[in-house]
């Protein structure tokens, strides 16, 4: 089964930088989609980045292209999320998650972590 942890949330400035981990346990991420999704308060939880086991490249939503990076090290079994020049809309709980299939959609999605939360303000 795998398990994965995410850390890393905080309160920072607008314009400010935090970066995201999930570290996963259980089995290694190779091989499986991997993907970070994000809901903010009384909205629906909507993807922001996701690595496709398919493809082998990464995607970003609009509204985080140009900030946020993906990253992955295979040897530490986690995955990260550089978020740079962050906006008080940023301001979400942040959830890793992966899918078994190629698919970056949330019902895809068989393991999430609890999420980390992420508060952009002054």
């Amino acid at each position: 089964q795998l398990q994965l942890v995410e850390s890393g949330g905080g309160l920072v400035q607008p314009g400010g930088s935090l970066r995201l981990s999930c570290a996963a346990s259980g089995k290694p991420l190779d091989g499986y989609t991997i993907a970070w999704f994000r809901q903010a308060p009384g909205k629906e939880r909507e993807g922001v980045s996701c690595l496709s086991s398919r493809t082998g490249s990464t995607n970003y939503a609009d509204s985080v292209k140009g900030r946020f990076t993906f990253s992955r090290d295979s040897a530490k079994n986690t995955v990260f999320l550089q978020m740079n020049s962050l906006k008080p809309e940023d301001t979400a709980v942040y959830y890793c998650a992966a899918s078994i299939t190629s698919y970056c959609a949330r019902r895809s999605m068989n393991y999430w972590g609890k999420g980390t939360l992420v508060t952009v303000s002054s």
